[in-house]
């Protein structure tokens, strides 16, 4: 691309900038700008104490005996800067990923007896971390052995693993690709982060712009569906790097590519160094307003070169590449349990944490109990909220399943904030479903937010404008003041 061209692409990207100071205004957006990603509802960080008998109280299997399936392998090389979440790290673990893997598969036990099940019906699989292939491969297979055998894979459509570039390269990164695929994994999100030495760097991350390349293309090879991460407004960004680094992921021809926007707070149970770096270092974060503007430009690039937003953050060439775990969990709202350290579990009408540190996931699980510690069976309220939050921030609210989440009509689901977001071209509906509109969609965190109670807020009252949007502002239901 020629240099007229590109200022042209980035002056063209900026009109968001325009969007942002109107949305803000409004009071959707707070003031400073700052960023908190809309992944669970309530968020992750705000679940009180419970115990496992009050969260599994009332509690049946699905009609159908379905579950997604997550389990989280919380282990390590290093620490990228951004990263939000316990884990262990360095090469000296083998005893303690021994011993790890050697609970969890007590916990699966103790799981399916709670549920008073043989095996788990699966609907979907992710398995992430962490790292989860930061294993030997003799670790791995004693995994994937034992995860099997108490799996039912029949009516499994998506078998998924998050992974880390260097994990998959070289002679042992053949073997355990080959491993994972004839164990049933099919499609790999690869965190790649960035195709820039210097960001990599900047990241602490554990692998370089070759290795990644390699895992890539070692994936495709043996037949993967293959995502791709990236993360954009990272200190020592510039809007020109950003676009090399795009402009080059789409010629790897891979089946999606996801972005991710820095989250400086914590959003998982660990603050992670970004936030101190930047208190020595604050020069160094991008504007918000370079921040917009590499979102757009990522989207333009993509849509480019053939790629449509699928999911939210989430582009493909083609509709039936996606994440079906996070499809189901998050826009279909079906039941998902999770295992391992700081794991969820998502039940209908409820949510369980497990336990954040080694030491109370081991004591718990050798007392026979499930190792929860946070979580919520919600009210109401808070039912027709998540119903909300979680389908219209990821792809849409359909209005009949919406009715059987909730056994509300959608219309009496907070219909003077559903008005005040069409009035300002967020959101739209027919007779079926309610989606965001091309703007909703770029601001689609601060849209779902807009349906938090006010306990849930990601930010205090002061950070908003006092406009029409505010999320303190009252919602109303039919009948009911929130």
């Amino acid at each position: 691309m020629s240099t007229t061209g590109r200022q042209e692409m980035i002056s063209k990207a900026r009109a968001r900038i325009t969007d942002l100071k109107r949305l803000q205004d409004a009071g959707l957006i707070c003031e400073s700008g700052e960023f908190f990603p809309s992944v669970h509802y309530p968020p992750i960080t705000m679940y009180p104490e419970t115990t496992e008998e009050q969260l599994f109280s009332g509690y049946t299997n699905p009609p159908d005996g379905l579950f997604d399936i997550y389990v989280h392998i919380p282990f390590c090389e290093r620490r990228c800067v951004f990263c939000h979440y316990p884990l262990k790290l360095g090469k000296g673990q083998g005893d303690e990923k021994h011993h790890y893997l050697q609970m969890m598969e007590k916990e699966m036990d103790i799981y399916m007896r709670r549920l008073q099940v043989d095996r788990i019906d699966a609907r979907s699989i992710l398995v992430g971390g962490g790292t989860p292939t930061y294993l030997t491969l003799q670790q791995q297979e004693y995994f994937l052995e034992y995860f099997l055998k108490r799996v039912d894979f029949s009516r499994c459509t998506q078998f998924n693993y998050d992974v880390d570039p260097g994990s998959l390269i070289g002679p042992d990164g053949l073997a355990r690709l080959e491993m994972m695929r004839d164990a049933g994994v099919d499609r790999l999100t690869i965190g790649v982060q960035s195709l820039d030495e210097d960001i990599l760097k900047k990241m602490n991350r554990p692998h370089g712009v070759k290795d990644a390349l390699e895992s890539i293309e070692n994936s495709r090879k043996l037949g993967f569906q293959v995502n791709i991460e990236f993360i954009f407004g990272y200190p020592g960004q510039t809007l020109d790097t950003w676009v090399d680094v795009i402009e080059e992921a789409v010629q790897l021809d891979v089946e999606e590519i996801q972005l991710y926007r820095l989250k400086i707070e914590a959003y998982g149970d660990y603050q992670g160094p970004i936030k101190k770096q930047l208190q020595i270092h604050p020069t160094d974060l991008p504007s918000v307003e370079d921040t917009i503007t590499m979102k757009q430009l990522a989207i333009d690039i993509l849509a480019e070169h053939g790629y449509r937003e699928n999911m939210r953050r989430v582009f493909s060439k083609k509709p039936e590449h996606y994440s079906h775990y996070a499809h189901n969990q998050c826009c279909m709202l079906y039941d998902e349990i999770g295992f391992g350290l700081t794991a969820f579990s998502s039940l209908r009408d409820r949510f369980a944490l497990n336990t954040q540190t080694f030491e109370k996931y081991y004591s718990k699980i050798d007392a026979g109990e499930l190792p929860i510690n946070r979580g919520l069976v919600r009210s109401n309220d808070e039912q027709m909220r998540w119903a909300i939050v979680l389908p219209l921030k990821n792809r849409d609210i359909h209005k009949g399943a919406y009715q059987g989440a909730t056994e509300t009509p959608f219309s009496r689901a907070f219909p003077e904030r559903f008005e005040k977001l069409k009035e300002f071209g967020l959101v739209e509906e027919n007779d079926d479903i309610v989606k965001l509109t091309k703007l909703g969609a770029f601001f689609a965190d601060e849209v779902a937010e807009s349906f938090h109670s006010p306990d849930y807020v990601p930010f205090p009252s002061s950070e908003y404008s006092n406009g029409p949007l505010n999320p303190y502002l009252p919602s109303r239901q039919e009948g009911t003041v929130v």
